[in-house]
Formats: C-alpha cells, sequence, structure tokens
C-alpha cells in the first residue's frame, strides 16, 4: 500500500478555542506518525506578571482566557494568600466558590451545545443543530446566561471579571441582586436536568481506553480547593507539585506539554466525576442510577455526560450559597505581604489550573509559573487520537479520519490559547 498521509489544520479545528493541527502520516495502513500541533505564538503572561504588584495579578491573569478567567484569578489568590497565610471567611470562600460555579456553567453550556453536540449529530455548527432541537439549543442558552449572569453578581462582568482581590472581593452584591438571581437559577434548575438526560440518549462510540484520572477531591465536589488525587494512587498538595510533575517542550508545538512521573494523565470533567462522583447529592446520585451509573468511566466519550452532570451541580450548589446568603461587614480581610514563593490550584472547567508566585518583601512578582489544563491535557489527546483512530480504522476515507479526529479533539475542550508558553532559553557559549 502507498504512503498516504492525512493532515488536520486550523481550519478543521474551527469549533475550539485557538489555532492548532493535527498531522497523521500513514503508511501500509498503519499510524506512523502523530502530531497533535499547538503553534500559537507565545504570549508572555508569565513574563508579564514579573515586577507587578500582587494586588494587580487577579486582573491581569483574568487576561489570560475570555472564558475561564475565574479560574485564573483564583487559582492566583489560593497562591498568593497561601504564602501571605490570609486567613479568609467562611462568606469570602462561599462567594469564591458561587463566582467558579458560575463560570462552569457557562463554559459547560458554551462546549456542550456550541462545540460538542454538533458532532454527534453530523453537523458543523450549532445553527444546523437548532434547526432540528430549537428548543433544546435554546434552553443551553439560558444555561449559559444562568452562569454570566453569577459572574456578573461578583465579578462585575461576565467576561474578564473585576469583582475578585487577594483577600476577598471589592465589594459585596446586594439582598436585591441576590434574590433575582436565585429566582432565576432556581427556574433554571430543572431545565438541566433535563438536558442531562437528553445528553445521556445521545449515541456516543463505545470505546474504552486506559487512563489516569487527576482531579482535585475535597469533602464536598471539588471545585476551588482540595488534595490532587489520582486514579493511579496520587494523593499530594499543592506544593508538591512540580516533585510530580513536569512541563517539557515538544519540538512541535509552542504549548509546554506535562507528564505525571513521565505518563500522560486527563484533567477535566471526565477525571473530577471519576474521582469524585460520591461527593455529588443525593438528587444527581438518584439521576445517575436512572442513566445507568456510567462513572467511573474509561470512556472519554462520557465527557459531554460529565459537563451535563456538573451543569446540574453547580446549578444545586449555586442556589444553596445563594439561598444562605447573608451580607458581609466586609468584604475582604487585611493582607500583610510576606517574601517568598507560593502555590495554588483550582479546578477550571477544563481542568487542574495550578499557579506558583515568588514575591518580593515590597510585594512585587520576582517569578511566575502558570500550568493550564490543556497543556496538561495534550500528551493524553495525542495518546487518545493514536488509539481511537485504529479503533475506527485507519482505512477509513481522509475524510472520516478527519471528522473523527476532530471529534476526539473537542471532547477535551482544549483551550489552546492558554496552553502556549514561552520555551526557556539556555546559552552555551565558548571561545
Amino acid at each position: 500500500m502507498a504512503e498516504r498521509r492525512v493532515k488536520i489544520d486550523v481550519p478543521s479545528l474551527a469549533r475550539v478555542e485557538g489555532e492548532g493541527a493535527l498531522h497523521l502520516k500513514i503508511e501500509q495502513g498503519k499510524l506512523q506518525h502523530l502530531q497533535f500541533k499547538i503553534y500559537e505564538p507565545p504570549r508572555f503572561f508569565e513574563m508579564f506578571l514579573e515586577g507587578r504588584h500582587y494586588s494587580e495579578v487577579p486582573d491581569i491573569v483574568a487576561r489570560i482566557c475570555g472564558i475561564c478567567p475565574v479560574a485564573y484569578q483564583v487559582s492566583a489568590v489560593n497562591a498568593l494568600e497561601s504564602l501571605f497565610q490570609v486567613k479568609t471567611t467562611p462568606w469570602i470562600n462561599q462567594m469564591r466558590r458561587l463566582l467558579y460555579l458560575g463560570e462552569w456553567l457557562q463554559s459547560h453550556s458554551l462546549h456542550v451545545h456550541l462545540l460538542a453536540l454538533p458532532d454527534y449529530f453530523g453537523y458543523n455548527t450549532v445553527l444546523e443543530l437548532a434547526g432540528e432541537h430549537p428548543e433544546e439549543v435554546r434552553r443551553g442558552f439560558a444555561l449559559q446566561d444562568s452562569g454570566n449572569r453569577i459572574m456578573r453578581l461578583l465579578g462585575g462582568r461576565s467576561v474578564h471579571p473585576v469583582g475578585i482581590k487577594v483577600g476577598g472581593f471589592h465589594k459585596a452584591p446586594s439582598h436585591k441582586d441576590v434574590a433575582e438571581l436565585l429566582s432565576f437559577l432556581e427556574e433554571m434548575l430543572p431545565q438541566a436536568v433535563q438536558m442531562t438526560e437528553w445528553i445521556a440518549s445521545v449515541p456516543i462510540p463505545d470505546q474504552t481506553q486506559e487512563f489516569n484520572s487527576v482531579a482535585l477531591v475535597d469533602s464536598n465536589y471539588s471545585v476551588e480547593k482540595g488534595r490532587l488525587l489520582s486514579s493511579s494512587g496520587l494523593d499530594i498538595n499543592e506544593v508538591q507539585y512540580e516533585d510530580y510533575f513536569e512541563e517539557t517542550q515538544c519540538p512541535h508545538s509552542t504549548a509546554l506539554w506535562s507528564n505525571l512521573r513521565g505518563k500522560d494523565y486527563l484533567v477535566g470533567p471526565l477525571a473530577r466525576l471519576n474521582l469524585n462522583h460520591q461527593a455529588l447529592p443525593e438528587f444527581l446520585q438518584k439521576l445517575l442510577v436512572k442513566l445507568g451509573n456510567p462513572f467511573p468511566s474509561q470512556n472519554m466519550f462520557h465527557s459531554m455526560l460529565a459537563r451535563g452532570v456538573e451543569i446540574c451541580f453547580a446549578l444545586h450548589e449555586a442556589i444553596s450559597i445563594l439561598k444562605q446568603y447573608e451580607l458581609p461587614e466586609r468584604s475582604y480581610v487585611d493582607v500583610d505581604v510576606k517574601a517568598g514563593s507560593g502555590c495554588g490550584w483550582s479546578e477550571a472547567p477544563r481542568g487542574l489550573l495550578w499557579h506558583r508566585y515568588k514575591v518580593s518583601k515590597e510585594g512585587l512578582i520576582e517569578e511566575a509559573k502558570i500550568v493550564p489544563p490543556t497543556s496538561q491535557n495534550q500528551a493524553r489527546i495525542e495518546q487518545d487520537l493514536h488509539w481511537s483512530l485504529a479503533q475506527i480504522g485507519l482505512d477509513q476515507p481522509d475524510e472520516v479520519l478527519r471528522l473523527h479526529s476532530e471529534k476526539v479533539i473537542r471532547n477535551y475542550d482544549p483551550c489552546i490559547s492558554c496552553a502556549t508558553h514561552f520555551l526557556k532559553l539556555t546559552t552555551e557559549r565558548s571561545s
């Protein structure tokens, strides 16, 4: 059989955030070479932070991503507050969790309805999907709006919110605004359950594979804090992260790759549900029984259903928090600056997001390191493509391989822009 090459580049990955490409080399019916490429230019955010005052960090890192800015803000303040030994109040902790839940809602709803579902119905865009399922798409937009409303309540706006500060929030929302939002969220929860049942009815490829799930775990379903666990037995805190995880430069990608003791791993909603499903509220436990108890799952295509379950959880949790809302005396606590390094993490919609900052005694950032979910999933995506393409058969027409590869990549909801880093330069000189 003559050599056949299949290349998937930018236009083929239009329904993901950022720019990426896939290159396949097939010889005699066998996959000899596969490269998932992220080739956006470096964005230098870690360098932008150097020399800036710690108080500027939440607003700067929010600009890394327009879809999950809260994740960057919360991981950043977690890192800085751990260094400064800040003791936040229960009100601050609950409001940060609420704000984060809003981001999960808007991001998951966007991915499920605009990016993922068209793949499972054979459509190119959500507009085609809306022609067949108009009410379901309208419901999806309403669920996304519920997340945007939460983010506006606490962040001032839904895109690049500005409400968070190191030590708490700049201001507290009024009882009137909270009551209006609570009423809307209570209306949306039954619709979220209906959406999840609909997602569960959509046929998915029956493809199970081996992968290592990695996610934060806490007594409550983890969102903004927890210990890092894996299905292979890992159990660490945020300071230990670099003892186990390593970033490496891949020659064909501008994104750094992460590995756990030399191996790929999965972060994101499926990994979270695999490790946290027992922490879900009772009504979701019953829903999962009704849906056949699919979790924990080794089928990557259950990621879309995992997002549906997390949408239900986020609404339920947000409602519970808002029902107990009381106006605090202050929306923040004072911060005493200390020199040193601090680490923090949280669960972005796409998975684990880890930050480390070195701060001077004057409160200036001397060094920053940010490890986003997409760079952590990149090696896993490549392994999934290797395995999944072999399952459908490499003798398929190029168009079939292209469409299936797109579905696999989009299933991870990769935020490609967030994954791009600048390669650290080391110079060796001789005379």
